[in-house]
């Protein structure tokens, strides 16, 4: 079986040409865009967070799976990689872009909680993952990336990465599935 996607947001080509000219070499993979718009589209009138916009390509793969009663808050530290998501995919109503450190915005959010919570960054990942895990409501889902080894970890990451997928197995709130595919998965959903 061939996993490759087949369908395509249509503003990743030009997303994935911004991330070129930046030189940003974490957008989010094609296996994993599939598995972000599949689950966006398991919401009907779902409340999505993304936290890590980077240069949109992750947002893309949301968007294109979310309905027109969804709502996607996307969160990204850089204002300048968010500018290009922002060029793309802006006029689209149901995406709002917040500019700003994610675990300040974390500390910071007092709203309902999400259906699916998609973390591509350090807080709410590595940082402040309680608050992400908080944001997550009854039958959501919380996906993080990048567990598999990547360009650009700094020295002695993986001791992190194993001590966060340890703490996530250990919660009673949530079950776990770890995906040893595109860059290396877990996804989470809280029980009711």
């Amino acid at each position: 079986m061939d996993d490759t996607p087949s369908r395509l947001p249509t503003a990743l080509p030009a997303l994935r040409s911004k991330a070129r000219e930046a030189g940003f070499i974490m957008s989010s993979e094609d296996r994993t865009g599939t598995l972000l718009a599949a689950l966006a589209a398991t919401r009907p009138a779902g409340r999505i967070l993304e936290l890590g916009t980077g240069v949109g390509e992750g947002t893309a793969w949301l968007l294109s799976g979310m309905d027109p009663d969804s709502r996607l808050t996307t969160v990204e530290l850089d204002p300048a990689l968010q500018a290009f998501a922002r060029e793309q995919l802006g006029a689209d109503p149901r995406v709002t872009f917040v500019a700003g450190d994610g675990g300040t915005w974390l500390e910071d959010f007092d709203g309902e909680p999400f259906d699916l919570v998609f973390t591509d960054t350090w807080p709410g990942k590595f940082t402040h993952l309680d608050h992400a895990l908080d944001l997550v409501a009854p039958g959501g889902t919380y996906l993080i990336d990048d567990l598999l080894p990547q360009p650009g970890w700094p020295e002695g990451h993986e001791a992190s990465v194993k001590h966060l997928l340890a703490e996530l197995e250990e919660r009673d709130d949530f079950r776990c599935v770890r995906l040893a595919w595109a860059t290396g998965l877990l996804m989470a959903v809280r029980t009711a």
